[in-house]
C-alpha cells in the first residue's frame, strides 16, 4: 500500500553530505526525513573516502592556499566555494569530533603545511556509521532503501518527491517544504575501484526534468583499480580495515595537488614522463597514463602493481557534476531544490583535482550550507498542498516501466551504455568525430531504447529508472566534451590539445529548451583570470600541443 509522509526538509542521500544537512537541518529545528536507496551511513562514495580536509585561517596563510589551488585547477575553480570549503573544514571537523568520529591523527595546521588531509580511524568501524547515529540522536527520520525517482512540483516549486523501496511496488509520496539532494556524482556502474553501484546520476536527471539547471561533464574523474585490489566492502564486513582510497597518501593511485607518485612507467619499464612541480598529481596520472596507452605501451605499472583504467566511469572531477548553483546559499535554479556535496557543481577543484581530502570536508560544508538555508527557509512556509493531477503524473512516470508488457530490459540497456562509453577513446583522449558518433548512438538509446525499458519487478524497476539517468548523463557528457573546444585540466580534446584562455576561462551550464538540450559558457570573474605567460600559468603540455 502507497504511503505518504510529510517534513519541513526532505534530504535526498546517505553519504557525508546529507548526514551534515540532515542533522543541521534538524538542529535548526526543521523536521526532517532522510531518504536513501541504500543505507544511511554506507552509501554512495562516502564509505571510501579516507581523509578530511583541515585548514585553519588563524595559523595558515590563506591567499597562499588559494593561490595553490587556483594554480593546481588551471584556473577554472570557483573561487567563493574554493575559500567557503577552506574557512569552514575546521569547524566541520570539530563536528566530527563531537559526535564520536576518530581519527589517526592530528591535522596539521602549522604555518607553512601543506593542503592535505587527517585520517580517519577505520580501524574502530566505518565513520559513516557514527554520522548514522548522530542522524538519530538529531531527530531525522530515516527511511533506508528507497530510491528518490522523480520530484514532485507545484507553483513553479519543488514540493516534495516520490520514492520506490527496493523490494516493492507500493509507492513513498514525500511533501516536503524544502528538499535537499545529496546523491552524488554520477557512474555508469563499471566493473572496477571505487565501486559507484548506487551513484547512476539520479539527482541531476530528476532536476533536469523538473526544469534546473546542470553543470558540464567534460572534466572526468581518473580514479582507476589495480591488479589483485581486493573488495573495500566486502573487507570491511569481514571486520578489516579497508585498502587506502586511491588519490590518498600511501594510496594506489593518483594524489590530490603535489600528492601521488612523481612518474609512470608502461608495459616495458620505460618512464613515461616526469611530472613537473606545481602540477597537480592527479591530471599528470590521467593523462600519462591514458596516452601511454593510446601509444599502444599500455598496461600501466604503478608501484610495482598493473593499473587499469575506467574505474570511475561515467563519474566526473569531484565538484565538476551536478545541479548548477544559483547562489552562495546551495540554492538549485528552481524554488524549493537545494543541493550538496558531489550533486552540487560548485567547481570547487576547479579542472583537476588539488587537495586531500577536499572533496569530503566540501560535502560537510555544502551540507551544513543547505540545511542552514533550507530549515530558514521552510520555517517560513506552510506545507504544500499538492494536486491530485501532479501526484497521479508522477506516480504513472514511476510505475511506467513496470506496466509494459515487452521491451528492453535495464541490464541489457545499461551493458550496451558502457560499452559505448567505457572505450578510453571516447572518455578520457576525445575527438569532434568520436564523440559525434557516439553521441549518435546515445541519441538513439534516448529516442528508441529509453522509452522502451520494462521491467517485471521491483528491482528491475529500480534499473529501469538508473538506466534511463544513465542515457541522460551520457548525453550531458557527451555533448559537454564537444562544447569545450580546448583542453583544461581532465578534459583533454586531442584536436584541441591546447588551453584556450581567451574563449574557455568559462563553465559549462546545460538546460533544457523545449525538449532540446542548451549549452551555455558562464565565464569566470574578469578578477580571478590569471596573469603571465603561456607556460608560466601552463608548466605541463598536453601530448600534442605547441608552445603557444
Amino acid at each position: 500500500m502507497d504511503k505518504t509522509m510529510k517534513c519541513d526538509v526532505l534530504v535526498i542521500g546517505g553519504g557525508i553530505a546529507a548526514c551534515f544537512a540532515a542533522i543541521k537541518a534538524s538542529e535548526a529545528g526543521a523536521s526532517v526525513i532522510m531518504a536513501d536507496k541504500g543505507y544511511v551511513g554506507r552509501s554512495g562514495q562516502s564509505p571510501y573516502a579516507d581523509s578530511f580536509l583541515v585548514f585553519d585561517p588563524n595559523t595558515q596563510d590563506m591567499e597562499a592556499a588559494m593561490e595553490e589551488i587556483n594554480r593546481h585547477s588551471e584556473y577554472l575553480n570557483n573561487r567563493f566555494w574554493t575559500r567557503t570549503v577552506l574557512e569552514h573544514s575546521a569547524a566541520r571537523y570539530q563536528d566530527l569530533l563531537s559526535w564520536g568520529c576518530q581519527f589517526t591523527g592530528q591535522p596539521d595546521t602549522s604555518p607553512g603545511a601543506s593542503l592535505s588531509g587527517v585520517q580517519f580511524d577505520k580501524a574502530v568501524g566505518p565513520y559513516g556509521d557514527t554520522l548514522r547515529k548522530q542522524c538519530r540522536k538529531s531527530g531525522v527520520q530515516i527511511v533506508d532503501q528507497v530510491m528518490i525517482v522523480e520530484f514532485l512540483k507545484q507553483g513553479g516549486r519543488i514540493a516534495g518527491a516520490v520514492g520506490l523501496p527496493n523490494d516493492s511496488t507500493d509507492l513513498v509520496t514525500f511533501i516536503a517544504k524544502t528538499v535537499i539532494s545529496c546523491v552524488g556524482a554520477c557512474g555508469y556502474k563499471p566493473n572496477g575501484y571505487p565501486a559507484l553501484m548506487q551513484l547512476t546520476g539520479d539527482g541531476e536527471a530528476m532536476a533536469y526534468r523538473a526544469g534546473a539547471a546542470i553543470l558540464g561533464k567534460e572534466f572526468v574523474d581518473a580514479h582507476y583499480s589495480k591488479e589483485g585490489m581486493p573488495d573495500p566492502v566486502s573487507q570491511r564486513d569481514a571486520g578489516a580495515p579497508p585498502p587506502v582510497v586511491p588519490g590518498q597518501k600511501g594510496g594506489p593511485g593518483p594524489g590530490g595537488g603535489d600528492g601521488g607518485p612523481k612518474t609512470r612507467k608502461n608495459c616495458d619499464g620505460e618512464i613515461i614522463s616526469e611530472r613537473p612541480e606545481g602540477v597537480s598529481g592527479y591530471m599528470f596520472t590521467y593523462l600519462q597514463s591514458e596516452f601511454a596507452v593510446h601509444e599502444g605501451k599500455g598496461p600501466i605499472w604503478n608501484r610495482g602493481a598493473k593499473s587499469f583504467g575506467g574505474a570511475a566511469l561515467g563519474m566526473s572531477l569531484r565538484k565538476a557534476d551536478g545541479l548548477w548553483v544559483a547562489d552562495h546559499e546551495c540554492r538549485s535554479t528552481i524554488p524549493g531544490l537545494f543541493a550538496a556535496g558531489d550533486a552540487q557543481g560548485t567547481m570547487q577543484n576547479g579542472a583537476a583535482y588539488s587537495t586531500g581530502g577536499g572533496s569530503i570536508c566540501g560535502g560537510a560544508v555544502t551540507g551544513t550550507i543547505a540545511a542552514e538555508t533550507a530549515a530558514k527557509e521552510a520555517a517560513s512556509m506552510e506545507m504544500p498542498e499538492v494536486s491530485a493531477e501532479e501526484l497521479q503524473r508522477a506516480r504513472n512516470f514511476v510505475l511506467g516501466p513496470i506496466q509494459r508488457t515487452g521491451g528492453f530490459g535495464p541490464r541489457w540497456v545499461m551493458e550496451l551504455l558502457r560499452n559505448y562509453m567505457m572505450p578510453y577513446f571516447v572518455y578520457f583522449i576525445k575527438k569532434a568525430d568520436r564523440l559525434e558518433a557516439t553521441l549518435t548512438l546515445i541519441e538513439f538509446m534516448k529516442e528508441h531504447i529509453a522509452p522502451m525499458i520494462y521491467a517485471t519487478d521491483a528491482h528491475e524497476l529500480r534499473l529501469a529508472h538508473e538506466a534511463k539517468n544513465m542515457i541522460l548523463s551520457a548525453e550531458i557528457r557527451l555533448r559537454s566534451g564537444l562544447f569545450r573546444t580546448e583542453s583544461r585540466g581532465n578534459h583533454y580534446r586531442e584536436d584541441y590539445p591546447f588551453r584556450d584562455d581567451e574563449n574557455w576561462l568559462c563553465w559549462t551550464k546545460v538546460t533544457d529548451d523545449h525538449g532540446t538540450m542548451k549549452l551555455e559558457k558562464v565565464p569566470v570573474p574578469e578578477a580571478w583570470k590569471p596573469a603571465g605567460s603561456y607556460r608560466e600559468k601552463y608548466p605541463f603540455p598536453f601530448p600534442g600541443e605547441e608552445v603557444r
